[in-house]
């Protein structure tokens, strides 16, 4: 049934049409830094130091962090290993483990199915978004009360890309290799992001699971569990995309409280989080271009289909250096490239009417003219 619906979203649809056909409107402009991104080290400053990222010499030799079995021979083996891994801080090490061992050891992308769901600590409850207490009655401070937030994000995210990685493994022969490494490099971004976060939360006294979350994120994904094309919309050029419209909000609200480190933290996720929404638009352009999809309508297509919102303001800087064109997204731009469109039209229209008018007084001077003695 995957196998079929994956085919399905590589047939063409009512949103496709000719790559001939697409507008100006349509291209996009890719985030400049995408292939020093793919090409970049591996990241050890999985720590927050006292001037922001730095190594932890204790956590790369702690003999009781969490180990990776010599049975996962393969990405997707491995990222399914993070999935079932319930306790926070060892799907962190772990998601970083994994894409060290696969890029260290040149693993093969190898095919795994995913768990039903991932797995998940007894803490936090996950309750209706409407029931997460507001911050006077969550018993946290307003720091930590949206750094624990953040966290929750970080620690979805993880499992949103190594969903992405396992699930649709089976298709690689489709997607290309360079999909499931974007991706499995997003995971291994967000596991640092997490720990970030973690680390943070002790400093002020608190741990993630101290107050209760929304499993929203998790349900958004569910919802494009069978079409890569949906899952590229809605995860990284929605979900994560809102995290660039939130994150300046946010980190102007920690330094109104007062809290500086924690600010920079944010900071920091929010600037690396404009790699993974180029990603999503790399990919989800390069799925449109193989079906001769026009992406801007596809996009719009797939977020009616899949009942997913668009909700704004809008980070237009930030989701400009992403790549996401402002047209896939933003009504008011719509409307303007329609008013455009129509100005153009009414002016290639009077145009004609003028012609056909100077034609006729032309005719009109002849006839005169000729009629004369």
């Amino acid at each position: 049934m995957q196998r079929m619906r994956l085919h399905h979203m590589l047939s063409p649809g009512p949103h496709c049409l000719t790559i001939k056909s697409f507008s100006s409107s349509q291209h996009h402009s890719p985030w400049s830094g995408l292939e020093t991104w793919r090409n970049s080290p591996l990241n050890e400053n999985r720590c927050w130091g006292p001037k922001g990222p730095q190594t932890h010499p204790s956590s790369l030799h702690n003999p009781d962090a969490p180990m990776l079995p010599s049975s996962a021979s393969s990405l997707a083996e491995l990222g399914a290993l993070v999935l079932s891994t319930p306790d926070p801080l060892a799907k962190s090490h772990l998601s970083h483990l994994a894409f060290s061992t696969w890029r260290q050891r040149n693993l093969p992308l190898g095919s795994c199915p995913p768990p039903p769901r991932p797995a998940r600590p007894l803490k936090p409850r996950l309750v209706h978004p409407k029931e997460i207490p507001a911050p006077k009655n969550s018993g946290l401070p307003l720091n930590a009360y949206m750094l624990h937030n953040l966290a929750h994000v970080e620690l979805n995210a993880i499992d949103l890309a190594w969903d992405t990685v396992v699930r649709f493994s089976p298709f690689s022969d489709i997607l290309g290799e360079g999909f499931f490494a974007d991706f499995a490099h997003v995971a291994d971004d967000e596991s640092r992001h997490f720990a970030w976060c973690s680390q943070r939360l002790a400093e002020l006294g608190f741990k993630y699971g101290d107050m209760p979350a929304h499993n929203l994120l998790w349900r958004e994904c569910e919802k494009s569990s069978d079409n890569v094309a949906a899952r590229l919309a809605v995860i990284p050029l929605v979900q994560e995309a809102r995290g660039l419209d939130a994150g300046p909000r946010l980190v102007q609200k920690l330094v109104g409280f007062g809290d500086l480190r924690t600010s920079e933290i944010v900071a920091r996720i929010a600037d690396e989080e404009v790699a993974h929404v180029a990603v999503g638009v790399h990919w989800f352009v390069s799925v449109c271009q193989k079906l001769g999809c026009a992406p801007s309508s596809a996009f719009k297509d797939l977020l009616e289909e899949y009942n997913v919102e668009l909700k704004g303001p809008f980070n237009y800087s930030a989701r400009d250096e992403a790549g996401i064109p402002r047209d896939w997204y933003d009504l008011s731009t719509n409307n303007k490239d329609k008013n455009k469109d129509m100005k153009r039209d009414n002016s290639e229209k009077l145009s004609e009417v003028y012609e056909r008018l100077a034609s006729i007084i032309s005719m009109e001077n002849e006839n005169s003219s000729l009629n004369r003695p």
